[in-house]
């Protein structure tokens, strides 16, 4: 069907939504692909979102293929008649560009698009994101989609946001062609100005590196031998940078199609570093949206989702963020795909709520039957609705309906922040390090679990962020520190925080250059101490703490600078040396943790400074209780989400929202209570 065949008729709708709020109350849904059904499906598709409580829905995203049949030969007839049943049924639509998945037809014509690998070899065609963020052939295709379908839907009143792409990076984060390679240069050289800062910013004097012109600069394709750390750093940021730019020009043409709607794009936040730098990326949306699921193999699941969601609401303080993806069930590219347990799909959907998130939404509405995710678990399953997903799924919808009143709200100020940033992260795994094999993000875990399991909030920041107004700042491990970094620290102490700093942190500047002089390199003078050389631990083997405490995997030789010793290593190498110290810092104070501490003397030591620092659960909390607090103009939510078997108390007066009752201040095991509170006489 040609472009020109006129749209179905415009239907009376709500009028537009602020930029950060595509639906009135919760967002709940998730990615709808009715081009792999049939009509007769899509009729019976939304009778059930309706019995469900659906209230909005992600269409489009990979259906390029099934809109532009052949090179400018269109058919929207199907997605108008599926636009107009949605609308019909009350279900608002975030529309998509499809440009996650180029047709068929764009490759075999132009199969110049398609990324090439470190090796020099281009993919083929029959994947996803296949295509090169610097390529110019392909922004021109992808544009004139974007425009055709954003002239096409911009005014239909079902369409209440726009989804632009999908999971940037996910598939397609580096490219190595010659195209990718000229953006490149161009990238460094607006970034160093001269060859000479380059070579001076990587230290190409080692192996005799160095470059005489920018067009000598390669990507670092394969080669025999380890790579430039600073080359591969940068390489890094440029392929974030250049699919940001391609965000933004498809941004940019709906925006200017559709000013009235917000425009967003789904990161994929989890417990690493990203494959952008989601930092750099959130002011470019108008509302933060992430894709998060589970992982069968983490015993921590839900502290893992915990921490992806307190990284989220970190990308932007001052509005609710939007879960855009997650599962109802298994999902089918981990190795042991494990289905969620009775109960499991709405505490994990909640748990994103507690967390910032305005909504729940999953991949995808019904499970396919074919494709490469067939055996991804939907809101409808492969069974059908006589099912416990199908069930749980209506049973998360009314709560969401039922609480709708939150929405809007933002979670509680939290007084801990802990750092864990994505460039400082593709430092780490930059090059060769002292210990291979240990995850850049393993500290900051860690340290948000021991918070998790003690019930206190913490916001998850990237290292660009303002430090006011927190009480304890945790720095685990954050590699990369530029000088913006340490004097905001700084600051922070001066001005009455605790800064505490790990082990492998502020080793390297923002070229990723080792800072001599002593670790923690930039943070040194702040923690008045200095280690001189790394103790790595082999496999299996410990060391102890005076007067008590355990560590693994990480020690060093520290120097005393002005701070004073804690704890001091016993036994070993290091005997009698310090470990743990402190050092006043203005009206606050700085620590610095030379070793990795094992569980309980982690807790032990957190237990200690944010006991110094007055900071406490502002719920107390059970074992396996988990407790957030969202609040607006003087109203105040309480999540309590019960991860166990077991009931367990909790101390909250007011309504829960679940059951319409006065809370009795009781948490059934395995279940979720939101207490709209009442203040205490």
């Amino acid at each position: 069907m040609p472009a020109s065949v006129p749209l179905a008729p415009v239907l009376t709708g709500p009028t537009r939504r602020d930029l950060s709020r595509p639906v009135q109350g919760f967002a709940f849904g998730g990615d709808y692909n009715p081009e792999q059904w049939t009509e007769d499906v899509w009729v019976e598709d939304v009778r059930l979102m309706r019995e469900a409580g659906v209230t909005l829905v992600t269409l489009g995203v990979f259906a390029w293929g099934s809109l532009e049949l052949a090179d400018g030969e269109w058919d929207f007839a199907w997605l108008d008649r599926v636009l107009e049943l949605l609308h019909e049924g009350g279900i608002a639509v975030d529309l998509a560009t499809p440009t996650a998945s180029p047709p068929i037809w764009l490759h075999q014509e132009h199969p110049e698009i398609l990324p090439v690998n470190r090796s020099g070899q281009r993919y083929w065609q029959g994947g996803r994101l296949g295509w090169c963020a610097s390529s110019a052939v392909w922004r021109r295709y992808a544009l004139r989609a974007v425009t055709t379908i954003g002239e096409r839907y911009a005014a239909h009143p079902a369409v209440r946001m726009w989804h632009v792409g999908n999971e940037f990076g996910g598939g397609n984060r580096h490219c190595y062609c010659d195209a990718s390679a000229e953006h490149f240069r161009s990238w460094l050289e607006r970034r160093y100005g001269t060859v000479d800062g380059l070579n001076t910013a990587w230290g190409t004097a080692f192996w005799g590196h160095r470059y005489s012109s920018f067009a000598q600069v390669l990507p670092p394709r394969d080669s025999e031998s380890a790579q430039n750390p600073g080359l591969l750093l940068d390489f890094d940021r440029f392929s974030s940078d250049a699919l940001l730019e391609h965000y933004v020009a498809e941004r940019d043409a709906l925006r200017e199609l559709s000013p009235d709607l917000p425009i967003t794009t789904n990161f994929m936040v989890g417990s690493g570093p990203g494959v952008i730098d989601h930092a750099s990326w959130a002011p470019h949306v108008d509302v933060v949206a992430n894709d998060h699921y589970t992982l069968a193999a983490d015993p921590e699941r839900a502290q893992e989702l915990a921490f992806s969601a307190d990284r989220t609401r970190g990308l932007d303080r001052m509005r609710p963020w939007l879960l855009m993806e997650h599962s109802t069930s298994a999902v089918n590219w981990q190795p042991r795909n494990r289905s969620k347990a009775p109960g499991e799909l709405v505490r994990n959907s909640l748990s994103h709520v507690a967390r910032g998130s305005d909504g729940a939404l999953f991949f995808q509405w019904r499970a396919s039957t074919a494709g490469s995710e067939q055996w991804h678990s939907g809101m409808v399953p492969h069974a059908g609705t006589d099912t416990k997903v199908w069930r749980e799924v209506a049973e998360l919808g009314r709560i969401l309906a039922a609480s709708a009143e939150v929405a809007g709200s933002l979670v509680e100020p939290a007084r801990v922040a802990l750092l864990a940033d994505d460039v400082a992260g593709w430092a780490w795994q930059a090059g060769q390090k002292p210990l291979h094999g240990l995850p850049a993000f393993h500290a900051a875990r860690e340290w948000h679990r021991t918070l998790w399991h003690a019930g206190v909030l913490c916001d998850v920041l990237p290292r660009t962020a303002s430090l006011e107004d927190y009480s304890v700042i945790l720095v685990p491990a954050v590699y990369l520190v530029e000088p913006e970094l340490a004097r905001g620290l700084e600051a922070a102490a001066r001005g009455g925080a605790t800064v505490l700093v790990t082990y492998a942190s502020g080793l390297v500047d923002e070229s990723n250059r080792v800072i001599r002089g002593g670790y923690p390199g930039a943070l040194r003078d702040l923690v008045g101490a200095a280690a001189e050389e790394f103790f790595v631990l082999q496999d299996g083997e410990c060391s102890a703490l005076e007067p008590a405490g355990t560590v693994t995997t990480w020690t060093e030789l520290v120097q005393l600078r002005g701070a004073e010793a804690v704890r001091r290593y016993r036994g070993g190498v290091l005997d009698g040396e310090p470990a743990l110290t402190r050092r006043r810092v203005g009206m606050g104070e700085a620590w610095y943790v030379s070793a990795r501490l094992d569980d309980e003397a982690r807790a032990d030591l957190l237990g200690e400074v944010l006991a110094g620092a007055g900071v406490t659960a502002s719920v107390p909390v059970a074992p396996g209780l988990e407790a957030v607090r969202r609040t607006a103009s003087g109203r105040s939510w309480l999540f309590l989400i019960n991860h166990g078997d077991e009931d367990v108390r909790a101390s909250a007066r007011g309504t829960d929202l679940v059951t319409g009752a006065p809370f009795d201040g009781v948490v059934p095991g395995g279940t979720v209570r939101i207490v709209r509170e009442e203040p205490l006489s």
